[in-house]
């Protein structure tokens, strides 16, 4: 007797975590935690310019972005990132405008190497300033178009290895050796993300990453049909960029069809908090039940700004405010909003407090999202490292542009 099926039951946690460990086989993320860096660090050693251009764009920036964006502010950094992403022609004139051209290293990036979006802006940024090997520098795939340009005009390159996609790489060459040019300290992200890999596949005692990102992945995917929208509440400004990386990762890998033809997905929405409380807040509240709410908190801001005890006539009743902490009333504020809507008893939240503005913080932050969107997919019996619906676009733009 010959049998065969296609039932797909509920998968077991245990199930699940094994997939994981045979794909990290096979998909490269998960093993950049054990990366060698001293190349990057040498490299970045050996940069002049005082400003660093990233031109790319998706995959290529948006984890880079978040990272820069969280640290910039706490860190004594010794030279200035900027990003050229889109093909807008006033974010792209404004920002060139603002930038010594001639005192800039220009790092493009793009894994296919034939990213419309990248390859036009370095277009238009050799028509302005000769690109050469004294000011570029390129990251792509070792036998893509653009690695051979570099070649050819003997520019530095570095690569993305095949096995990780763009969503995925920023702690890959990608993200790793413009932050290491920047001043921030690769190894210490690489030690964030090593902490929650070690936790996540039993190489530590502390085993609480496992249990929580399972539970969260099956709850995601076993009631997907009553809480398809997932919220990233972020309280702190530092973490914007984050949200946007969170954007991409989770709608680009989760919205697949399944093994069974169906259509699968899960809708990312991204907020800053407390700015946020005066807009998206109230859908929450009394709207829909169709959305689940991380709140992710920062400990310790590095920053000790106070309210002054400044008298305004007329507003003598809130001089209860005076000398408390900014970082005291945001972190108030993330609480307040975090018991109203667990008063409601319908709304399904989580809150990740990360310890405060440093390297290891952000990195475990955005390794632990990394490894919740493998797990959701698995759950969900979709592939989480293939776009075929971004592919097509750029197959339509491509013939388009041709004709």
């Amino acid at each position: 007797m010959n049998y065969k099926h296609n039932y797909n039951p509920s998968i077991s946690d245990a199930d699940v975590f094994n997939e994981i460990v045979k794909e990290k086989e096979s998909i490269g993320y998960y093993n950049l935690v054990h990366q060698n860096t001293d190349a990057f660090k040498e490299y970045a050693k050996s940069v002049k310019q005082k400003n660093i251009v990233v031109i790319g764009i998706g995959g290529s920036t948006l984890g880079t972005y978040a990272i820069y964006k969280f640290l910039k502010h706490s860190k004594t950094l010794s030279k200035q990132l900027y990003f050229l992403e889109t093909t807008d022609p006033i974010d792209i004139k404004s920002k060139v405008e603002s930038i010594d051209l001639n005192d800039t290293l220009f790092i493009v990036i793009s894994k296919s190497g034939t990213t419309i979006e990248t390859i036009s802006i370095f277009k238009y940024i050799n028509s302005l300033v000769e690109c050469d090997e004294n000011n570029t520098l390129i990251i792509t795939e070792n036998d893509s178009k653009l690695s051979s340009y570099a070649k050819t005009n003997n520019i530095k390159t570095f690569e993305i290895p095949k096995n990780v996609g763009g969503r995925f790489s920023v702690f890959s060459a990608v993200g790793l050796v413009p932050l290491a040019i920047v001043g921030i300290d690769i190894d210490e992200l690489l030690k964030g993300t090593k902490e929650i890999y070690d936790s996540f596949f039993g190489l530590s005692d502390n085993k609480d990453i496992y249990e929580r990102l399972i539970k969260k992945a099956r709850f995601f995917v076993e009631y997907k049909n009553s809480f398809n929208i997932n919220v990233v509440f972020s309280y702190s400004s530092r973490l914007e960029g984050f949200n946007k990386w969170y954007i991409q990762l989770w709608g680009e890998s989760l919205g697949k069809v399944d093994i069974n033809s169906t259509r699968q997905g899960l809708t990312p929405i991204g907020i800053i908090g407390p700015i946020d409380q005066h807009s998206f807040l109230q859908l929450i509240v009394e709207g829909k039940r169709d959305k689940t709410v991380t709140v992710i908190k920062v400990d310790d801001f590095d920053s000790d700004l106070r309210i002054p005890s400044a008298k305004l006539q007329g507003l003598e009743e809130l001089d209860y405010i005076d000398n408390l902490e900014f970082s005291k009333l945001i972190n108030m504020q993330a609480d307040a909003t975090i018991e109203s809507i667990n008063n409601l008893n319908d709304i399904p939240c989580d809150v990740i407090t990360i310890d405060g503005v440093s390297e290891r913080a952000i990195a475990s932050l955005m390794y632990e999202y990394e490894l919740l969107t493998s797990i959701c997919a698995k759950f969900m019996y979709i592939d989480a490292y293939n776009q075929p619906g971004v592919e097509s676009g750029k197959i339509i733009l491509k013939d388009k542009l041709k004709q």
